[in-house]
Parts: structure tokens; sequence; C-alpha cells
């Protein structure tokens, strides 16, 4: 059995993911002045993408779920 934060994205994966946290942490930042708890969970979840890209390491795909990237 494979550890859980072992990496298992590619690097197009890791782009996309990359790409993607950075978009929704740039949401966050501009949305939290209007509504403080979208923004907030948009940064967490840019953030989240961030750290996806950074380590190499998919959720989902830790979980068993297939995805295309």
């Amino acid at each position: 059995m494979k550890p859980f934060f072992a990496p298992n994205l590619s690097r197009v994966g890791r782009m996309v993911r990359g790409i993607g946290g950075a978009v929704l942490l740039v949401a966050g930042v501009i949305t939290v002045f209007r509504v403080w708890w979208l923004g907030a969970a948009l940064m967490a979840f840019g953030v989240f993408g961030l750290f996806e890209a950074k380590r190499g390491w998919c959720m989902a795909r830790a979980c068993g779920i297939k995805t295309r990237v």
C-alpha cells in the first residue's frame, strides 16, 4: 500500500491545479470584501489547490476516484 501523500499527478495535472489554485486565490481576495465567507472559502480552496500542485498529489486520486488529469 502506498503512503497517502505519495505523488500521483503528472506535470500537466500539477500545472492545471496550480493555475486553478491561483485563479481561486485571486477570486477569493477580490470577493472577500463583498461577501467575506465566500471569499474565505475561495481562498481556502485556492491554497489547497496550490498545495496539491506543489506536492504533486491529488486528494481525489488518493481516495481512489479516477480523474483525467
